[in-house]
């Protein structure tokens, strides 16, 4: 199986937990704290290798502290880390998580040396990328480092998904050279000026985006599942049932699950619904990376479903 190429951000993720998000002005009490691996990049990369890809992954971080043990994790993880590079100035990424106990979450970032990924960095990768099953990418990297990612992968024919997040407006120049945009509800609304509130209102956004040129969109729905298409063809593939403790990185669980199976030649349908179950078995439990499933638990998952 050709390997995933994910390229994007690295974080310490520092978690706490409270009954609620505070407001402007106003401090809460929380009840846990937890400091662990994150990064959209990062958490991508996890997911798929854990579903069982082999993932090469192309990322900065400092030369701090927080940088040695992400990178240790990564290795523990058994990504290639040979395209992790390390900045001489920048601190490694960081982001503060809020999650309340309706498992919903609210995320600042300091980019730190994410925001040093250069399309120089990217270029150094070029044979692994011209030989990959897909390339994965997010925008917590400069915008001509996704683009300049996004090009290479056209040049090689190579399938590229764009998760949209955090989300910055797109030219078409570049949506018509993607093979998947999963973005999210807010996200989609923020690319199509739709807001998505159910079925019709998702499949007008998505229509919207196809006829930017991108060739499939799958938009992520939270609990009410996922809706995708692309040309000829759409589907509503419906959220698993599961006990939500946070959700976190739900969406990330999902794409790497995805670049995973579609890195196995899986159908599309069977890649949403490895995706799904991924990003199922995610919410189940605390934080980012460290609640990414493992292959076993995802094929467990599915088997047990109708």
């Amino acid at each position: 199986m050709k390997a995933v190429v994910v390229i994007g951000s690295s974080n310490t993720d520092m978690v706490l937990r409270a009954k609620k998000a505070p407001l402007g002005g106003e401090t809460v009490i929380g009840s846990d704290f937890c400091m662990i691996p994150g990064g959209k990049g990062a958490n991508q990369a996890v997911a798929a290798a854990k579903a069982g890809a082999g993932v090469i992954f192309i990322s900065k971080l400092g030369r701090d502290i927080f940088g040695d043990n992400l990178l240790a994790n990564f290795k523990k993880e058994g990504l290639d880390t040979r395209f992790v590079f390390r900045d001489k100035t920048e601190p490694t990424g960081a982001a503060l998580i809020t999650v309340d106990d309706r498992a919903q979450n609210s995320i600042v970032v300091a980019a730190g040396a994410n925001f040093s990924l250069l399309p120089s960095d990217i270029k150094k990768a070029a044979e692994e990328i011209k030989h990959a099953a897909c390339i994965v990418l997010q925008q917590e990297i400069p915008e001509n480092s996704v683009a300049f990612a996004i090009a290479l992968g056209n040049r090689y024919k190579v399938p590229v998904i764009l998760n949209p997040a955090p989300a910055r407006k797109l030219p078409v120049s570049l949506l018509k050279k993607l093979y998947m945009l999963d973005p999210n509800e807010s996200e989609t609304e923020f690319l199509t000026g739709i807001k998505v509130i159910n079925i019709s209102t998702a499949r007008k956004a998505a229509a919207r985006l196809l006829a930017c040129g991108v060739k499939h969109v799958i938009i992520t729905l939270g609990k009410k599942g996922v809706f995708a298409c692309g040309k000829g063809f759409e589907m509503l593939v419906p959220a698993f049932k599961v006990k939500a403790v946070d959700t976190t990185a739900a969406g990330d669980a999902f794409t790497g699950g995805f670049a995973c199976a579609l890195a196995e030649k899986k159908d599309f349908y069977e890649c949403v619904k490895f995706g799904s179950a991924a990003a199922a078995l995610a919410v189940t439990k605390l934080g980012a990376q460290s609640s990414l499933p493992a292959r076993t638990e995802i094929r467990q998952f599915l088997s047990r479903q109708k």
